[in-house]
């Protein structure tokens, strides 16, 4: 059983098939036995993800700042729900409390919190698996341009190696697991000085 941390949108204005691949993120973590860590909000896919977890029997961890707890956003039905003073210590203990990361499709703040853990995963900060979770090719363009950055050597080859990108949620899980089996060394194999 891992802390799995699911990174995705909160917007209440997007289509379904967003929040049905959130729920069905949660469920099938629940169903492995992993307990879901999430941003705490209850909105957008956020909350399905959350919503999913519970329908599977899992166990959820939220982690929110005040100022969205002030704005009645808070997943209150959440196994635990930590309230920290910012955003910034909010990805921080994210980032403690899971063992790994998947990221589905997102705006701002959900590339936001894909970006610091990768980060700080080419610093050695980590060595937790990053999982994009892209069934359609959501992130195509994002990772493309991003391997525009190696070839100008902005980007090194082993940070983009940590990357590991599923088709589907049940391909998502399979690969966190198998990372997580394999220890650090199957979380990527950048040094420090990559990224």
């Amino acid at each position: 059983m891992a802390n799995v941390c699911v990174f995705c949108a909160s917007s209440t204005t997007i289509e379904q098939r967003w929040l049905d691949l959130a729920e069905e993120t949660g469920r099938v973590l629940a169903e492995r036995g992993h307990v879901l860590v999430s941003g705490g909000g209850c909105v957008g896919m956020m909350g399905a993800v959350g919503d999913g977890a519970r329908a599977g029997g899992g166990q959820t961890l939220g982690i929110i700042p005040q100022c969205l707890m002030d704005l009645e956003v808070a997943d209150l039905s959440s196994d635990e729900l930590v309230v920290t003073d910012d955003m910034s210590s909010r990805k921080n203990l994210m980032i403690d409390r899971s063992d790994a990361f998947i990221t589905l499709p997102g705006g701002l703040g959900t590339l936001d919190e894909l970006f610091e853990v990768w980060t700080t995963a080419t610093l050695g900060v980590h060595r937790k698996p990053i999982v994009l979770l892209d069934p359609d090719g959501f992130y195509d363009g994002l990772m493309s341009w991003l391997g525009g950055l190696v070839d100008d050597k902005f980007v090194r080859p082993a940070a983009m190696e940590m990357i590991l990108t599923a088709r589907s949620v049940p391909e998502a899980v399979d690969i966190v697991e198998r990372a997580l089996a394999a220890g650090p060394a199957g979380a990527g194999t950048a040094s420090p000085a990559d990224g």
